[in-house]
């Protein structure tokens, strides 16, 4: 599923960093620490890898 706007990529790729280990969890805030506990790792790399051309800024 691809992002709808830059805020949610943004916060897919953070969730994604945390869900691999790179960040910790607790550091998270709003929308990327539900996606840690509710998406796949899979999920979330899809959702980060969203082109950010043409997406508005939050939906």
């Amino acid at each position: 599923m691809p992002a709808k706007s830059k805020a949610q990529q943004m916060a897919a790729g953070a969730a994604l960093s945390a869900k691999r280990g790179d960040k910790k969890a607790s550091e998270l805030k709003g929308a990327s620490k539900s996606m840690v506990k509710s998406m796949s790792e899979k999920e979330l790399q899809d959702m980060a890898s969203t082109p950010r051309k043409g997406k508005p800024d939050h939906k």
